[in-house]
């Protein structure tokens, strides 16, 4: 009986070590697929009408070789690019606004290693859960789509969009425009130079006209002085001429 249980027990032994091969080649296959996007509310879910929500973003990386350098964003409906912030990412890395979202761009990061980083959104929507396509892209050119809304039949990620699930709004809470409206500005205070009466004149007509006056004063002075040296001048003349003409016929 010995005889007949060692080739089975080979045999089990061999059907084994197969086994385990081709789960682990299928696990190593599969790994690679298996990374995507993931977004998440820092501490905790996140509420529908929420204001001030920081989201953390974790980009995993799919190669061993190149690092992410850019990872573009389409936002939600109910998000416009002027709602979101920049918080934090990787080293060097620097936070541009699209007109459909923003873009996280910079330095290599170490290959195989992921791309995280946080953003802060002014108020999220009224929604059950909101979508952020995401353009994953290496310093070869390679390019991931995590783009797609609705997970394969199979059960795998696929290409699916990081996707942040929301609880329902907080009683009390009401929905607002996505993006802010300008404020009406007050315009300022008419200045005084502005706002005196029509017949008044302004600084510089109020100098130029006092300075016009004192010189038509000045001339009226020196023509009043000039016509009483003259007029004395002809009655000490003709005073003069009377009283020779009276010394002539005297003599």
């Amino acid at each position: 009986m010995s005889r007949t249980t060692r080739p089975r027990t080979r045999t089990a032994q061999r059907l084994s070590a197969v086994t385990v091969l081709a789960v682990a080649a299928s696990l190593a296959l599969a790994a690679p697929a298996s990374a995507h996007v993931e977004v998440e509310a820092e501490g905790g879910p996140a509420a529908a009408l929420a204001e001030n929500v920081t989201l953390n973003f974790n980009a995993e990386s799919e190669s061993g070789t190149v690092g992410i350098t850019e990872l573009e964003v389409v936002l939600p409906d109910g998000i416009a690019p002027s709602d979101v912030s920049y918080k934090e990412g990787p080293k060097g890395w620097k936070y541009t606004a699209t007109e459909r979202g923003y873009t996280v761009a910079g330095p290599a990061v170490t290959p195989g290693e992921d791309a995280v980083y946080a953003v802060t959104v002014r108020r999220l929507p009224d929604a059950e859960s909101l979508p952020f396509k995401t353009l994953q892209t290496y310093s070869d050119g390679r390019v991931d789509r995590w783009i797609e809304l609705e997970k394969p039949a199979t059960g795998e990620n696929g290409n699916s969009a990081p996707v942040l699930a929301l609880e329902p709004a907080a009683p009390g809470a009401k929905p607002v425009s996505p993006s802010p409206t300008a404020e009406p500005t007050t315009p300022p205070p008419s200045t005084p130079a502005t706002s005196r009466p029509a017949d008044t004149p302004s600084p510089t007509e109020t100098g130029t006209t006092t300075t016009a006056g004192k010189g038509d004063d000045s001339a009226n002075t020196a023509l009043i002085i000039t016509a009483a040296v003259a007029a004395a001048a002809l009655i000490g003349g003709g005073l003069w001429w009377f009283r020779r003409r009276g010394d002539a016929n005297a003599t």
